[in-house]
């Protein structure tokens, strides 16, 4: 076997800083990727609970008035009742 000149050794490593540095942009372009849409999803889960915390507010008032629209059906049955004897 014979020894690798200095020249060959400088090239292949040279090929393979090439390679390495290819191999680095692609992964960094990737992650920057994976960063933007978890930025996405972050932004719509704020969206999304910030609707949902609106619905909220806006349906406490519902079971309020069905109570309240119960006790005056049975305010109304027990004048009848009441005034049908």
């Amino acid at each position: 076997m014979t020894d690798p000149s200095p020249s060959d050794v400088a090239l292949e490593l040279e090929r393979l800083r090439g390679v390495v540095e290819a191999g680095f942009a692609r992964l960094d372009g990737q992650l920057a990727l994976v960063v933007q849409r978890g930025d996405q999803v972050d932004r719509q889960l704020a969206d999304h609970e910030a609707r949902l915390d609106a619905l909220e507010k806006n349906r406490w008032p519902l079971p309020s008035v069905l109570a309240l629209v119960a006790v005056i059906g049975l305010a109304l049955t027990l004048w009848q009742a009441g005034s049908a004897r």
